[in-house]
């Protein structure tokens, strides 16, 4: 007992030492970093450019030619013939399957690959209905969208709804504005159903239910232990093993699983840290999430989408081999900003930026550093002791559930690799690991007490009942209740609900061709050379503004129906802009909104959009120029397409 009071002493006398009172931080310190960022950026654009766009080069022999072969082979496609009966047949009712590019000779070869194609762009992925909208619907429209684009960046400003309720309300919003502009003739028919993309939200689900049965199966089991391997006494070393974390694990697997998983690891850890800021380990999460998910194919949904919409097909090594050097540098840059703009919270007592670099190659510490750790040490043993396990030591051996943790994970992850249905195999290891819970939970966990006690702690003898006859009823075994009471009520629905109320929002919007107009706009002279030096340039600006804006996702499709032959190069220069574009702001990207749900969840909502584009706005710029330059200078994929036959004049 006294040493329990000693532990709990020696906390608090450290705790108080480490104790400090925030600065108020000025705007300056604030908002001075994105400013400088934005201008730079701007400046250099008008610098490439020319202030009137004068220094955009003319078109190449190459890019004329190859605008001559896609207008000479879509005239040819779709002079063809086709069976609509026979293409439902081979791409389903909705056409969203175009089948394999390499088509035999006999199937067609690549002119039948292509006509496939032009009717998946066509039908499923942006079907152009600007022209049905009045100027009174378009921009109606337009204002519906940007007025509920402000409730989710700030929901806090005006009723205490919450993102869920907000995207919902804008959906359904949209819902009946669409159908009463199309009743006084100003707008086209809403195919709601349509824009609401089912995938995203079966591998939501799928990712929902596998984390939750990971976290819950065993108490110290793989979850556990994945959580005590990103602690750390110090502060830096503990936002680096995040990041290092975040990064690997998006590559690997896909960004929003990511999140999904170890939001509330970050906000536990910061909770038995008494962190007083939570940010820079949220900021840790997300933003390295969301660059190291550019690394792969399979790294995030628009990844998966743009290869599945190539023209030319793009294999996973060659995707890895292009991205590695820019996701790379860009990983650099985003650490690098992480530990000068929060040096206070991950450096305290630090002298200065050199003493941070010192400490952080050297191995030194400062007296609040040591503080911290002895304060952890201490809550520690006193934590052990209250419970009785001072002297229990973990051997490090894992017991048979851990194994099965382990087997479907690594089964998840393999499958992940090897290209399969991500929302398949999510929902499948779910489904698994669900069944194994029922299972350890009816034959190996012991049965709940129900014994009652009196108010003195003894027993209390069992009530009996008794029929007419005054015979005792033998009482039945109670049941176990089952994973639909439990674990399944734990699936963050809310978080779906946000998700298929954006798609309501964005699918509409999309529909009245303003951010088409706007790309075109934006773009001017470089539209038809957009990947060309110094085009690049601004056209990475205009997909990371788009994709703010009108999400990731559908710019893709929009890009993808806009120039159907895009050549592999083209398509990695979208795929590392439109990633990186989800670090700008808290829209920017699914894997943001997770972070922020889940962390609420748990009570902290310190990552909002206001704290978050401080740094996210530097950060993004930043890495979305130095990745672009690398990027345009060493790639390896062609800047010309195979198929549509523009490489053969190289």
């Amino acid at each position: 007992m006294m040493m329990s009071l000693a532990m709990i002493d020696t906390e608090a006398a450290l705790d108080t030492k480490i104790k400090h009172v925030p600065k108020k931080e000025s705007s300056l310190r604030k908002w001075g970093p994105s400013m400088v960022v934005i201008f730079g950026v701007i400046a250099l654009n008008g610098y490439l450019l020319g202030p009137t766009g004068g220094n955009i080069p003319s078109l190449s022999d190459r890019q004329v030619r190859s605008r001559e072969l896609a207008a000479e082979r879509t005239s040819l496609i779709l002079d063809m013939e086709f069976d609509h009966a026979e293409d439902v047949k081979i791409m389903g009712s909705g056409l969203r399957s175009f089948g394999s590019r390499n088509l035999s000779e006999e199937n067609g070869g690549i002119m039948e690959y292509t006509r496939r194609r032009h009717r998946h762009l066509g039908e499923y992925v942006h079907v152009d209905v600007s022209g049905e909208f009045s100027s009174f619907g378009k921009w109606s429209i337009a204002i519906i969208y940007f007025a509920f684009w402000v409730f989710l960046m700030f929901p806090n400003w005006f009723l205490p709804i919450g993102r869920p309720g907000i995207a919902l309300g804008g959906g359904l919003t949209m819902i009946v504005f669409r159908y009463i502009l199309m009743a006084t003739g100003n707008g086209p028919f809403f195919d709601s159903v349509n824009v609401i993309i089912l995938e995203p939200l079966f591998l939501l689900f799928g990712l929902m239910l596998t984390t939750i049965y990971l976290e819950k199966m065993e108490r110290g089991g793989l979850f556990d232990k994945l959580r005590d391997s990103l602690d750390d006494p110090v502060s830096w070393k503990r936002s680096a093993k995040i990041m290092t974390m975040s990064t690997i694990g998006s590559a690997a697997v896909m960004n929003d699983s990511i999140v999904l998983i170890f939001s509330g690891v970050v906000v536990d850890l910061c909770v038995r840290h008494k962190v007083s800021n939570s940010l820079p380990y949220l900021l840790s999460l997300a933003t390295t999430a969301n660059i190291g998910s550019g690394l792969t194919m399979t790294g995030n949904p628009q990844n998966i989408l743009i290869v599945s919409l190539a023209y030319d097909e793009i294999k996973w090594v060659e995707f890895a081999k292009n991205m590695f050097l820019p996701v790379l540098l860009a990983t650099g840059i985003n650490w690098v900003m992480m530990f000068t703009y929060y040096a206070a919270e991950l450096f305290p007592g630090s002298s200065g930026y050199g003493h941070n670099v010192a400490m952080m190659f050297g191995g030194g510490k400062t007296p609040e550093m040591i503080a911290q750790e002895n304060a952890f040490f201490a809550r520690k043993a006193a934590a052990q002791e209250a419970s009785g396990h001072v002297d229990v030591v973990d051997d490090g051996t894992w017991s048979i559930w851990s194994w099965l943790q382990v087997l479907v994970t690594t089964g998840f992850l393999a499958f992940f690799a090897l290209g399969y249905d991500v929302s398949v195999v999510s929902i499948t290891a779910g489904a698994i690991l669900m069944v194994i819970n029922s299972w350890k939970r009816q034959n190996y966990d012991p049965k709940p007490d129900t014994t009652e006690y009196d108010a003195e702690g003894n027993p209390l003898p069992k009530k009996k009942t008794y029929d007419m006859d005054g015979n005792e009823i033998e009482p039945e075994e109670e049941e176990l209740v089952t994973e639909s009471e439990t674990t399944l009520t734990e699936v963050d629905y809310g978080l779906l609900m946000l998700f298929i109320g954006q798609f309501l929002l964005i699918g509409s919007f999309d529909d009245t061709g303003l951010p088409q107009a706007f790309f075109f706009a934006t773009m001017g002279g470089c539209a038809d050379q957009m990947t060309s030096s110094p085009c690049v340039y601004w056209f990475v600006m205009v997909v990371t503004i788009l994709s703010n804006v009108a999400s990731n996702v559908p710019v893709v499709q929009m890009l993808a129906a806009t120039f159907p032959y895009a050549t592999p190069y083209d398509w990695m220069q979208v795929a590392f802009s439109a990633t990186i574009a989800g670090n700008l702001t808290m829209l920017g990207s699914a894997a943001n909104m997770i972070v922020a749900f889940q962390a609420a969840k748990v009570g902290d909502r310190t990552f909002t959009s206001e704290r978050h584009a401080p740094f996210g706005i530097p950060s993004c710029l930043l890495c979305l120029y130095a990745g672009t330059f690398v990027l345009s200078n060493i790639h390896f994929s062609p800047e010309c397409s195979i198929k549509l036959g523009d490489c053969d004049d190289e």
